[in-house]
């Protein structure tokens, strides 16, 4: 029998080859009926690197970083606050850290995962239930199908089945605002790396290979909220006046290459999983999108879990270890990027005005405690 992994994202195709690459067979299910380029632009920080490089997948990935690069934290009106290096960065870390478009990682993924074990990666299943006893976990599809491995990991997102039947359903939380996202071609010698924090509103830019920008936005707004005049016109209004290339970003971009979400996140959990079944990525710690790390802890929940079946030869014991080193370090990212979002979209004045107070006096201590946990990761 297999590991049956649910969900065929960064956290599923990265945790298939991880276990593959130690000798034990997985299988992926994928509840779309296929691949297709999603999302924008990623950060992978140096903790992901190292995450990568455990899964034997890094090389592909570190070819995509970009020289160094001088960005930080601004006002809406281009004043620095915080300057921040990516060289600074890789000294302190030892590993680069790499902006990329979501679509090429997953690629990579696939590509990884079909050249280990093809034929092992299924669209178009939906799962609706599973069942465990001591020999092993069956999962039932919404096609009426359904199989039997070892184990079950839950790598299905925000909106888990597995994670819904371990610990009951219910609706995420909102966080208070949406984000915006694209990415497109842009003269980056004219940008301005970094973010950029206004009432109630933020804006970065992040360079990547090929002449391409990345570039997300935020604002407090009502859950499900949509101009009718568009995502453009919306952002044009929020916008309008931020300093240099904002305003010419948002002016560039086709409005069908705009993507917008509302930000949500879940409470973080005491346990994840029970018996032969757990829970990866999302589907475990959805986290809101602040520390760039959502991504990053799917890809060390991976390497983690495939060194822990790898080492250890009873399933429940091997999961068990697999939680026990990862669920604290990951709760604990969840909260942080919550309270670094909510600080980040203050709209009072009186307020914005103490963050840049704090951010000016304190931000060099504060980035390097910030640095040293997201590195303190063990694979």
């Amino acid at each position: 029998m297999a590991i049956l992994i649910i969900g065929g994202g960064i956290g599923g195709l990265a945790a298939a080859v991880g276990l593959r690459r130690a000798g034990i067979r997985a299988e992926v299910y994928e509840q779309a009926p296929g691949f297709k380029e999603v999302g924008a632009g990623i950060t992978l920080w140096a903790n992901a690197i190292k995450a990568l490089e455990r899964l034997g997948l890094a090389r592909a990935v570190r070819a995509r970083a970009i020289p160094e690069i001088q960005g930080g934290l601004r006002t809406w009106n281009g004043r620095l606050l915080v300057a921040v290096s990516t060289d600074r960065m890789k000294e302190k870390s030892g590993e680069v850290s790499v902006a990329m478009h979501r679509a090429e990682l997953q690629r990579f993924l696939v590509e990884a995962w079909t050249a280990e074990s093809p034929g092992s990666l299924w669209f178009e299943k939906r799962l609706v239930s599973f069942e465990q006893d001591g020999a092993g976990v069956t999962a039932h599809f919404s096609d009426g199908t359904q199989t039997r491995g070892e184990a079950l990991i839950g790598a299905d997102g925000l909106h888990s089945v597995v994670r819904a039947q371990l610990h009951g359903a219910g609706d995420p939380d909102y966080a208070g605002y949406t984000a915006w996202r694209a990415v497109i071609p842009f003269d980056l010698d004219r940008l301005t790396p970094g973010e950029s924090w206004g009432r109630g509103a933020r804006f970065g830019q992040v360079p990547l290979r090929d002449g391409l920008v990345y570039w997300f936005a935020t604002h407090n707004t009502p859950p499900g909220y949509q101009n009718p005049d568009g995502e453009k016109a919306e952002l044009s209004r929020i916008f309008g006046g931020w300093h240099a290339p904002i305003e010419e970003l948002v002016g560039l971009t086709p409005e069908d290459r705009i993507l917008r979400n509302d930000i949500f996140d879940r409470p973080v959990l005491k346990t994840w999983g029970s018996g032969r079944v757990t829970l990866l990525g999302d589907a475990a710690h959805p986290m809101t999108p602040n520390l760039g790390q959502g991504a990053c802890q799917a890809l060390e929940d991976a390497a983690v879990l495939a060194r822990c079946l790898g080492e250890t030869g009873e399933i429940g014991p091997a999961l068990q270890r697999y939680e026990r080193q990862r669920i604290q370090r990951a709760n604990n990212l969840v909260r942080q990027s919550r309270r670094l979002g909510q600080i980040g979209q203050w709209e009072n004045p009186l307020a914005v005005w103490l963050r840049e107070i704090l951010m000016r006096s304190i931000a060099s201590r504060m980035q390097s405690r910030a640095a040293d946990q997201l590195l303190e990761a063990e694979f």
